[in-house]
């Protein structure tokens, strides 16, 4: 698990949590000495093509780089079915939710969100990454970083363009 969390750049407890994940979804089985894929998986497993469409700000708001790069295959197994994209984090406003700078970010497209979800929101022009919240108060939308350091935006409107399912890590 040590040496697992140290390659992808994450803490030994979330190697556990996705590891136990698959297991119970049957992807994977493991012991102490080897993790061993599936072989019904590795078979029958059906690819996604996702398009990698540029960059997203985990900081202040900034114009999303809608520049198509590459499709990149996903595994239904691992992924789900749906209309996805992937964006590229930058800024380090989202680091506490384990999205650090980089890092492709898996996108499912819909234009609505749940209380608390991460998503891909368009403000003034700006695409950028943050927890959605309805502020009654204020009577306005509470985008939320996740870094205690950085403050939260405020807005009267925006578009959702996506909801954040999964972060590809890079190494």
């Amino acid at each position: 698990m040590e040496q697992i969390a140290e390659a992808v750049g994450t803490v030994k407890s979330n190697v556990y949590k996705y590891l136990s994940e698959m297991e119970e979804q049957g992807i994977l089985t493991r012991s102490k000495q080897e993790i061993e894929i599936n072989d019904t998986i590795q078979a029958s497993s059906e690819l996604n093509r996702v398009p990698i469409l540029g960059n997203v700000s985990c900081g202040l708001p900034e114009y999303a780089e809608e520049n198509f790069e590459k499709y990149v295959p996903l595994p239904v197994a691992l992924f789900g079915q749906g209309d996805f994209f992937l964006l590229r984090a930058s800024g380090n406003s989202m680091i506490e939710a384990g999205i650090e700078p980089g890092d492709l970010v898996v996108v499912r497209k819909q234009n609505t969100a749940e209380e608390g979800d991460i998503v891909a929101a368009l403000v003034v022009n700006e695409t950028t990454l943050k927890r959605f919240y309805r502020d009654k108060k204020r009577r306005c939308i509470r985008l939320h970083p996740e870094n205690n350091k950085m403050k939260d935006i405020y807005v009267q409107n925006c578009t959702i363009q996506g909801v954040a399912q999964n972060v590809i890590k890079t190494l």
